[in-house]
């Protein structure tokens, strides 16, 4: 799995009516695939997050989006940024994935995290906990979802979890790439270099030269290869060359690239690749008239030198 520039979806209010809404998503997914980005992320959210519109504006599940989206993509990986582990049993979750890597011909991506949204938890009946808690349900799903994707038949009890020779058949590929978003120094990174092909790291552009080094540092301790173990950021994106510093808020500005496409990709060149990042995920944040076709190919054009070196 390579990751160098990826296309998340954050969210499904295009100003349209509900009949219009997944065309507007099949839309962007395909010109992002035209446009040479390599992956496709949606959320994995059943609410729409703070900062970005009310729990009520629509937002579609996950899985069932990635399944249609696979049938109507041909070349670009598929994934959440990521999956909630609370709100999946792990062997659903499995059979999930593995079935998204049928239906794709093996383009699927297992992105997974612990799960933080309360406000989700709470309205739909999801245990919640605290992060210790959501942390140690996580390491134990892991103890079931990796024998799953290998083929193996895993029997397991754990505080949060049981399984009795657990299959998940077919799968396409004997490993599935696996993704984890974060960038916790004690916790997720360390797990990132123990089970993981991706870490996403959700860090601000200020803090990327330190988490760079820290992976490098925990991948020396277990003697793995850091050039194993890729990088991206996540980043919010504004294509608007009308907009300034001041009209980000102010805890976005470290993860936020606004201005033209040309600016966009240097800004990511300087900010991104520089501090030893290897692929960049942008967001684009839409506008009150909904999703813009053309702007996610102009970045991906402009970006194109930085790619290549």
């Amino acid at each position: 799995m390579t990751i160098r520039l990826g296309l998340q979806i954050p969210n499904f209010s295009y100003g349209t009516g509900v009949e219009e809404l997944f065309p507007t998503v099949i839309a962007q997914a395909q010109e992002a695939e035209a446009a040479g980005f390599d992956s496709v992320f949606v959320m994995d959210h059943f609410y729409q997050l703070p900062g970005l519109g009310t729990p009520d504006q629509p937002m579609l599940e996950a899985y069932t989006t990635l399944g249609a989206l696979a049938a109507s993509t041909e070349k670009v990986q598929l994934g959440t940024l990521v999956t909630g582990n609370t709100y999946r049993n792990p062997t659903l979750l499995a059979k999930a994935i593995t079935t998204l890597d049928v239906i794709s011909q093996g383009r699927a991506i297992l992105g997974i995290g612990t799960g933080w949204f309360e406000l989700e938890h709470d309205s739909l009946g999801f245990d919640f906990g605290t992060f210790t808690d959501r942390f140690n349900r996580l390491d134990e799903a892991l103890q079931i979802i990796l024998p799953m994707l290998k083929g193996d038949r895993p029997t397991f009890t754990g505080k949060y979890y049981r399984t009795q020779e657990a299959m998940a058949e077919p799968r396409f590929r004997p490993h599935l790439p696996l993704m984890i978003g974060g960038s916790g120094e004690k916790k997720t990174i360390p797990l990132a270099v123990k089970h993981f092909d991706h870490l996403n790291i959700i860090a601000g552009f200020d803090e990327l030269p330190r988490k760079i080094q820290v992976i490098k540092d925990r991948c020396e301790d277990v003697g793995r290869d850091p050039a194993t173990l890729e990088t991206s950021m996540l980043a919010i994106v504004i294509i608007d060359e009308k907009v300034t510093a001041d009209d980000i808020p102010e805890d976005f500005r470290q993860q936020a690239l606004f201005g033209s496409a040309e600016s966009i990709a240097e800004q990511i060149k300087t900010k991104v690749f520089d501090a030893g990042v290897d692929g960049i995920i942008i967001s684009p944040v839409t506008s009150l008239n909904g999703y813009q076709p053309g702007n996610a190919t102009a970045v991906a054009e402009k970006l194109k030198p930085y790619l290549a070196g």
